[in-house]
């Protein structure tokens, strides 16, 4: 089958459009005709190695453990394993995998959820990862309520997309942070206000929030904090800089060690990819809630360019690549 794959660790240069193995279902597992697959922040860490704590969690020391990237799939279902009991051959369903740009995934039956009815597999491909993401960190790590009013910083990508959307079916008031261009996408999501970071400050001390989710990854905890209420919840999604060993993590754990000792709750979210969470957001998409922002497709053969422009900031929700 044809994949895009690399040996190395590197810039999109080291991405090669190949033959590999097609996969075969396992015991629990399904065999899956990938249709489209999601591009999320986390590829291009995972093709750079960067940072390098990403290698002592079991994706490679010196060189990558899986060759193929992409980690959020929508297609059809192939063959299915033994003991397999929720798909069968010729079902649409989209979830979370190994090596999703390629043209074949298996993957445990209980990553997958059956494709939500009104969606394109090439916008089910943009929900796993980053709506999931999304709805943990206002649900788990935030314990949103209704009333409350919501900071979003990012709310124009891939995951502040979904979290615009998730607060709002949650009952609040939200706020969203992006850049000029994007203001009327925000808009469009259901924002009840949205602020130009090039004109207006959220941290000027004129507004404070009862929960602010950054998922943009690069302002400090100071000044994140001065948008708090004095109990005011603070979720940490991702984050860049920090350097090459522990990126934007090492700011995560100065917010878990400051946190006891003030009286706003300071959280980061390290996601899990749970099934049960993808039927939550099938059910929510269905209804109407929450819908896909897919800015652009590339074919299989492009991925390099689509990192490119994920990279670059210029993507207005999520970056899709069909097969």
């Amino acid at each position: 089958m044809r994949a895009i794959a690399r040996d190395t660790y590197g810039s999109v240069d080291v991405l090669e459009l190949r033959d590999v193995p097609q996969p075969v279902a396992g015991e629990g597992e399904v065999l899956v005709r990938v249709r489209a697959a999601g591009v999320d922040a986390g590829v291009w860490h995972l093709m750079t190695g960067l940072p390098y704590l990403l290698r002592l969690m079991g994706y490679g020391l010196r060189a990558p453990a899986v060759p193929v990237l992409g980690r959020e799939v929508a297609g059809r279902v192939e063959a299915v394993g033994a003991g397999v009991t929720r798909f069968r051959p010729g079902d649409e369903v989209f979830g979370f995998c190994e090596g999703a740009f390629a043209e074949y995934v298996t993957a445990g039956e209980d990553r997958f959820a059956a494709r939500p009815a009104n969606l394109t597999a090439e916008q089910a491909a943009a929900v796993p990862l980053s709506a999931v993401t999304a709805l943990q960190a206002l649900r788990d790590a935030g314990r949103v309520r209704a009333g409350q009013r919501v900071l979003v910083i990012g709310a124009a990508g891939g995951v502040g997309t979904f979290a615009v959307q998730l607060a709002k079916t949650f009952g609040a008031h939200v706020t969203g942070v992006c850049s000029t261009t994007k203001t009327d996408l925000v808009r469009a999501l259901g924002a009840d206000d949205v602020l130009d970071y090039t004109r207006e400050d959220y941290a000027d001390g004129t507004r404070c929030f009862d929960l602010v989710l950054d998922t943009a990854g690069n302002a400090r905890l100071s000044r994140l904090r001065r948008a708090l209420t004095p109990r005011g919840t603070l979720v940490l999604v991702g984050g860049e800089g920090g350097g090459r060993w522990l990126g934007g993590t090492d700011r995560v754990l100065r917010a878990l060690l400051l946190s006891p000792f003030v009286r706003q709750r300071l959280r980061g979210l390290f996601s899990a990819e749970r099934g049960e969470d993808l039927e939550v957001l099938k059910e929510l998409v269905e209804a109407g809630g929450v819908t896909p922002v897919v800015d652009r497709t590339y074919p299989l053969s492009e991925l390099p360019d689509a990192i490119r422009r994920l990279r670059e900031s210029r993507a207005r929700g999520k970056v899709v690549i069909t097969v």
